[in-house]
């Protein structure tokens, strides 16, 4: 199976079992609150989607049926209603933090797959063996997405493509 590397990928490979849990506690509720019972039907996290998803793994682990993403495009547009262009200052003092000296000379291409591999992997620890994951993306990181899905997922798991 194809393999891509990236500056980077050495650190991130690994980097969702660093990523602290956090206990996600409710601040406001729409209906009954929630109980130890009966955990909201529904939520709302606010916050960085890594610690997030991370939060989830406890009560969600191997549950999820179906997933959908909408990660950023990397285009390179940082004028668009959110910056598509990987440099946001908390993505690059993240990336500091994680990747080290190396983060300096990340291409964009390599800021994109550096910031997605750790959220993938932990959204495949979410999906459940017979669930599904939905991504939109275009062609600026579409064949690179494609090569860590596999890398992750299993090259077999892909049903198919939608343009």
């Amino acid at each position: 199976m194809p393999a891509l590397h990236w500056i980077g990928k050495d650190k991130v490979l690994n980097h969702h079992q660093d990523v602290p849990f956090r206990v996600l506690r409710p601040h406001y509720h729409h209906g009954a609150p929630a109980t130890a019972d009966a955990p909201p039907a529904h939520r709302l996290i606010h916050g960085d989607n890594l610690e997030a998803l991370k939060a989830l793994l406890p009560e969600y682990e191997g549950r999820v049926d179906c997933i959908y993403i909408d990660p950023p495009y990397n285009t390179g547009n940082e004028g668009w209603v959110y910056n598509d262009n990987v440099n946001d200052p908390k993505l690059r003092k993240w990336l500091g933090q994680v990747v080290g000296k190396e983060s300096e000379d990340l291409s964009r291409h390599d800021k994109w797959l550096c910031m997605m591999y750790p959220r993938l992997r932990l959204l495949h620890k979410l999906l459940a063996e017979n669930g599904s994951i939905w991504i939109s993306i275009d062609d600026n990181e579409q064949a690179n997405l494609r090569i860590i899905m596999n890398e992750i997922f299993g090259p077999q798991s892909l049903i198919g493509c939608f343009v």
